[in-house]
């Protein structure tokens, strides 16, 4: 698999520039307030009539933190009062009740994600609780159908921990490391030890869990070629089934833990991609697979045969193997996915319990797609998830002409074709070996929204 990605140095410079992520098409820039609380309820009642009504997806967004990780820009609240947490969850159990309401008992959960701040701090008891609530209300699928993952920060459990977590239904993790060395994680105000992060990683297989992710970040302060290769050589030897390397935004100006970074600390620019390339090089060496948007696994993984026979999905967290589901986001910030609908939650715990507690979801903007939005939706997950789209398919599916309807996207693909990234064929557009690092940029092509869009995005590479 390693001939599937190219890193081209000059060409990465190139096409470096900001760009949306696609876990949404249209992205969040276009959610509006005038998508309201009856909206998501009709959403709702269309996705039981489908004919086929699709099974449930569940993230949660448990926002608490006891430090502030300096490079963080994750809606959190950083406390060491743990009975905010326990207040939360009371709250968060009322929206679990509300929107089980909504979606028929014959559909089953097969897919929950739990992400942060830090899941893990709430108690295991605290987590079986929310698990009990979320089964009541969503039904969970058989356990073989099941995929049910969570975020894990090393410092805040022990391997004995991980076996509960595993006794209460999830069977992945995701560790956050970020990195090793231990200048880069007193720069960022996160220490945590190789030691502990290797007990726990085998305690995670011990237990039984079928996929064990690793999260890194290039980019940090003080970061070096050689002090990075030190940490990727670690985590090869660790053997996680996956490897997310995630390049760091420091965007000081609009969140306020990045100042605390001192500017002096940070990288130069051609750093994050000499960490890029390295990253690139030392993981395929080892064996893993590029999978797309920062995202490698083994070639064994569930990830890696997704991708190979096509059955890969994309959505709001991430890569999955799972089916397209309705996706349902509980806790404040969360974003769903039901139907041909998006929608987002309150931001901030005062807003979630009021409405909460007058019975109300606590979704406050949205969006309903047309079928331009679903067509090109369908256009650009082909790409980011099987690196080609068929026209064929695309044509069957939407009833249109593929060249005819996006005429002017082929001529904006024009220069990276022209730069060996993209091969425009009869019937069909391919990411090149060297273009699979711009993935985004060819997605880009097909955004009716982008040039008017007022979002703040990340960079491409």
């Amino acid at each position: 698999m390693q001939d599937h990605l190219l890193f081209d140095r000059p060409l990465v410079e190139k096409y470096d520039r900001p760009g949306p992520r696609y876990t949404s098409y249209p992205t969040a820039p276009q959610f509006h307030t005038a998508f309201a609380e009856d909206d998501y309820r009709a959403a709702a009642e269309r996705s039981n009539r489908a004919e086929t009504p699709k099974p449930l997806s569940v993230y949660v967004h448990i926002p608490f933190c006891k430090s502030l990780c300096y490079y963080c820009a994750c809606n959190k609240i950083i406390t060491h009062n743990t009975e905010r947490a326990a207040e939360y969850l009371a709250w968060l159990k009322e929206e679990i009740a509300v929107q089980g309401a909504l979606f028929d008992e014959g559909r089953r959960m097969t897919q929950l994600h739990l992400g942060g701040g830090t899941p893990t701090y709430l108690s295991n008891a605290q987590l079986g609780e929310l698990m009990a609530s979320l089964d009541a209300a969503f039904h969970f699928a058989p356990p073989a159908e099941r995929e049910f993952s969570l975020e894990v920060d090393p410092r805040t459990v022990t391997p004995e921990q991980i076996h509960e977590l595993h006794d209460l239904g999830f069977n992945r993790l995701s560790f956050g490391v970020q990195d090793f060395d231990l200048d880069v994680q007193k720069a960022v105000n996160r220490v945590q030890s190789e030691e502990d992060v290797v007990a726990l990683v085998q305690a995670a297989r011990k237990a039984g869990f079928e996929s064990v992710s690793v999260d890194l970040i290039y980019g940090l302060p003080l970061q070096t070629v050689a002090s990075f290769d030190a940490t990727l050589e670690k985590i090869i030897a660790l053997r996680p089934d996956r490897i997310a390397t995630y390049s760091y935004a420091h965007l000081p100006e609009l969140f306020k833990a990045q100042r605390l970074i001192r500017p002096e600390d940070m990288p130069p620019p051609e750093r994050k991609l000499e960490l890029l390339e390295l990253t690139i090089r030392r993981l395929t060496a080892a064996g893993y697979v590029y999978i797309g948007m920062d995202h490698f696994a083994l070639p064994e993984d569930e990830l890696t045969l997704a991708r190979e026979n096509g059955t890969l999905q994309r959505n709001f967290q991430g890569y999955s193997t799972h089916a397209d589901c309705d996706m349902i986001g509980l806790g404040i910030t969360s974003i769903g996915k039901v139907g041909d609908t998006y929608s987002q939650n309150v931001k901030e715990t005062a807003q979630y319990q009021h409405r909460l507690g007058e019975g109300r979801l606590a979704v406050f903007r949205g969006y309903r797609l047309s079928e331009d939005d679903r067509l090109r939706r369908d256009v650009i997950n082909a790409l980011m998830c099987h690196n080609r789209i068929d026209f064929a398919a695309i044509e069957a599916e939407h009833g249109i002409v593929f060249r005819d309807y996006f005429a002017d996207a082929l001529e904006a693909l024009q220069e990276m074709a022209d730069d060996g990234l993209v091969a425009i064929r009869e019937h069909e557009i391919e990411l090149l070996p060297a273009g699979r690092l711009m993935m985004r940029n060819a997605a880009m092509a097909f955004d009716a929204y982008l040039a008017h869009s007022k979002g703040r995005y990340s960079r491409t590479v």
